[in-house]
């Protein structure tokens, strides 16, 4: 049973729903209570978001279509989630007989009851299969540079396809950023990875 539903985990789910088939908007349930506002947002510039806040940034294959604004629900509070970025190698409404690969990066204040990128990630994966997908694997430590994150395989079905998804979770300030990447093989998905990377700022 799915202890919590961060609303983030909506969003990015959603965004699975956005690359294969039409697009849909993520619900959010409203905040009983205020909270503080969540980080600079960061920017697209030259090929590259860019996001000084959490010392991070995330180089978009040539070509691809930035949805972000698209995708982000005006009804939502701004402290409750935040999506980063939304982009789809070809338009969410255009078909195609291929996967539409995808990248998806979130933020929210870390749930109450949660303090580690695991406790976070057992939510991320217990949604994310209730949506149809198979875990791949068990959820694990990964680096990427000097930056520890909990990484998940999944997949899922569509006809003769098989769609990949990879969703890493990192911890920061209080803070949960997942990572979501989407694409038609294993290869794929770890091309779209390669493209994240970390500074060098303490942590």
């Amino acid at each position: 049973m799915v202890r919590f539903l961060p609303s983030v985990l909506l969003v990015a789910l959603a965004a699975v729903v956005w690359a294969q088939d039409k697009p849909a908007h993520s619900s959010s349930t409203p905040p009983s209570r205020s909270k503080p506002s969540l980080p600079d947002s960061g920017a697209i510039s030259q090929g590259v978001y860019r996001n000084s806040a959490f010392d991070f940034t995330y180089k978009l294959p040539f070509g691809w279509v930035d949805r972000t604004g698209d995708m982000q629900d005006d009804s939502a509070e701004v402290f409750e989630s935040r999506l980063l970025l939304g982009i789809f190698e070809r338009p969410p409404e255009a078909t195609g007989d291929t996967i539409n690969s995808a990248v998806v990066i979130a933020i929210e204040p870390l749930p109450a009851g949660m303090k580690t990128e695991a406790d976070y990630f057992e939510s991320l994966a217990e949604l994310t299969t209730a949506k149809g997908f198979q875990a791949a694997n068990e959820a694990h430590e990964l680096s990427v540079g000097a930056t520890k994150l909990v990484r998940g395989d999944f997949s899922k079905p569509r006809g003769a396809l098989t769609m990949r998804q990879t969703s890493l979770v990192l911890v920061q300030r209080s803070y949960a950023i997942s990572f979501t990447f989407i694409g038609g093989s294993e290869d794929e998905v770890n091309e779209l990875m390669e493209r994240l990377s970390f500074g060098t700022r303490k942590r």
